[in-house]
């Protein structure tokens, strides 16, 4: 049943002017919001972003789900610390400005986060009124409401550059332009830093622009934050690729690679992707998934290539290894791209099929089966499934052969041991994107001035921990500079 949301957004507002406030059981009243998405038939042919955010109403309606807590279990999930009650209850004040202000103290992108990080995994999994329906997916919706407050302070005009510290005459480089690197660049420039950042592609945004499909994030909202960090006085430089090799480099390997400055950051992210060293690895048709993903967005970006260079799933059968995130993306872009099939395989058992993780009970995240947009629009997806060669003729795939199999206990302890659980079998596949993570980076040692922040130094992670990195990193170099 539709919820009407006029008459949802009255009765809470004639519930407060009788109460003066709302009591437990008129929050537990309120229907959960569900944020409008296009339609997956129509949906599955474009690039736009399938979800369309929250009215003014729907966000108010949403934000009255909330508990306000005394002591938030949310805050404890979120890597940058917002203060998630406090612009929540802005929201419901309909403070839409003091509700973006209260996020923006302690996160610089969340017209970003609010569309791209995984809150069940984070602040949502934690909510007291997910605890109560039993559901992460229940839980207040955090990021779609975080999401509403930055679109509304663009779409109204009501964005302003935050108050820069006189400048103290020292230099930083960040080498890398994700959001480890955005963050830490942000925060130093207003400490009074001149900071130049480096980057080896031709816009800022890592993986956020290059490993994110447009369907997810317009890189319109990237372009708008990049914007106004130079509007802020930062300095980029695009199409500068900067490699430090060996074990160790000295103060003056780094003033010669970069150039001379009073203190580096490193957050270039994780650009080594998982391979799958099997047979016929050498087949034209198997790919890295960030092959697929950031060649797309550079097509929608203008940029041209050649028939062969083209990474296309059109009129294919398509394998999709890996269960993440980031396999889900070539999904929902070999659909967008017109491709005959789907299937995604994954070598570890089926998730839990919520609303509850018996293993990971509240206030730790579920790991629950995850259903994205991209799976509505249709996919065969399989479990316990191993890859074990790649198949072609003159050179191109054809299929891939697999087997199920089965995870049991080590008698020894740690990793269980992989058994099989089945015969051999053949998927057909002319296209294959491999989704299996990234390498952890090996950074040489750096002298003193080097701060490594984000995935360049922990591994690969979410774009939230990547700017709490960052923000540290920036508090390190302060420590340093100001010795």
């Amino acid at each position: 049943m539709a919820i009407n949301v006029t008459e949802e957004y009255k009765k809470i507002k004639d519930l407060i002017k009788a109460n003066g406030k709302l009591l437990p059981k008129d929050r537990n009243a309120i229907p959960q919001m569900e944020m409008p998405t296009r339609d997956p038939k129509k949906r599955a042919r474009e690039m736009d972003e399938v979800a369309l955010g929250f009215s003014a109403e729907q966000a108010v309606v949403e934000a009255n789900r909330c508990l306000q807590c005394p002591k938030p279990a949310c805050m404890e999930g979120c890597p940058v610390n917002i203060d998630i009650p406090g612009f929540i209850k802005k929201i419901t004040e309909e403070d839409f400005k003091g509700a973006v202000d209260t996020i923006k103290k302690t996160s610089l992108l969340p017209a970003i986060c609010g569309r791209v990080c995984p809150q069940e995994k984070q602040c949502q999994g934690k909510c007291t009124v997910g605890k109560v329906f039993k559901s992460a997916e229940k839980a207040v919706s955090i990021g779609r409401l975080e999401r509403f407050v930055a679109d509304w302070e663009r779409e109204n005009g009501k964005v302003t550059l935050p108050t820069i510290a006189a400048k103290t005459g020292k230099k930083v480089a960040i080498i890398g332009a994700g959001p480890a690197g955005l963050v830490a660049a942000n925060r130093l420039n207003k400490m009074g830093y001149k900071v130049t950042v480096f980057d080896k592609n031709e816009a800022a945004g890592g993986l956020l622009r290059y490993g994110i499909p447009n369907f997810k994030l317009n890189k319109a909202v990237i372009d708008r934050r990049i914007n106004l960090l130079v509007e802020e006085g930062i300095e980029f430089k695009y199409n500068t690729p900067i490699n430090f090799e060996g074990d160790k480099v000295s103060e003056a390997d780094m003033e010669k690679i970069v150039g001379k400055f009073d203190a580096y950051v490193i957050s270039t992210g994780t650009p080594t992707a998982r391979d799958l060293k099997i047979p016929g690895r050498e087949l034209k048709g198997v790919h890295l998934a960030l092959e697929l993903l950031s060649q797309q967005n550079r097509v929608l970006a203008g940029m041209e290539f050649s028939k062969e260079e083209r990474v296309t799933a059109k009129g294919k059968n398509v394998l999709v290894i890996g269960g993440g995130d980031t396999g889900s993306d070539c999904i929902g872009t070999s659909h967008r791209q017109g491709c005959k099939s789907v299937t995604q395989i994954e070598i570890m058992p089926k998730p839990v099929e919520g609303p509850e993780d018996p293993q990971n009970p509240w206030p730790n995240w579920p790991r629950t089966l995850k259903t994205t947009s991209s799976h509505e629009e249709g996919c065969v997806r399989r479990w316990n499934i191993n890859s074990l060669e790649f198949l072609g003729e003159n050179g191109k795939l054809t299929g891939v052969r697999v087997q199920p199999i089965d995870w049991k206990p080590n008698p020894e302890g740690g990793r269980p041991i992989m058994v099989e659980a089945g015969e051999p079998e053949i998927i057909k596949a002319e296209i294959v994107f491999l989704a299996m993570g990234f390498l952890k980076p090996q950074q040489p040692e750096f002298p003193s001035n080097v701060f490594v922040c984000g995935d360049a130094a922990n591994g690969a992670s979410l774009v939230v921990r990547a700017m709490a990195s960052g923000r540290d990193a920036a508090k390190k170099v302060d420590a340093y500079l100001s010795k």
